[in-house]
């Protein structure tokens, strides 16, 4: 199944899919954030031309303190209710936890230079860690959410 991956962010979304039989991930682009609405028509057109059946969205459950990953946690979900209502596509969350660290370090292996942004390479690895973790079967029951959702 091909898949879109989303890393979540407050100013950009990075963006990866996968190939058809579901064991490579690639980073695919960087949206920067505008509106709710034409972020989620954005991530549907790319969908659609990518192929994508479902979306995967970073969980950001390694921030530093409680309270700031259960207020991001809240946010993500949110979103990603939102997302699947008006994509109708399903959305899968994932657990991002060091995607940033392998992020800049891919970045470094491609030479890209120490501003420029990583989110593309931080969605490629959310997506890769849950292709691998699913094609090993440690994955368990993921946070999913119908695109029928109820709203908020």
């Amino acid at each position: 199944m091909r898949l879109l991956a989303i890393d979540h962010g407050e100013r950009r979304l990075g963006l990866a899919t996968c190939d058809s039989s579901g064991l490579v991930a690639r980073e695919l682009t960087i949206l920067n954030r505008r509106t709710r609405g034409e972020d989620f028509s954005l991530i549907r057109e790319l969908a659609v031309r990518e192929g994508a059946e479902a979306l995967l969205v970073g969980l950001p459950l390694n921030d530093a303190s409680a309270s700031r990953q259960r207020e991001r946690c809240a946010i993500v979900r949110r979103w990603s209710r939102r997302l699947a209502r008006a994509t109708g596509l399903p959305v899968t969350l994932w657990d991002e936890q060091l995607s940033s660290v392998e992020a800049q370090e891919l970045a470094r292996a491609r030479k890209r230079g120490p501003r420029e942004a990583i989110d593309d390479l931080a969605a490629r690895v959310i997506l890769q860690s849950y292709l691998d973790a699913r094609r090993d079967g440690l994955v368990g029951e993921p946070e999913q959410i119908p695109p029928q959702s109820p709203p908020d």
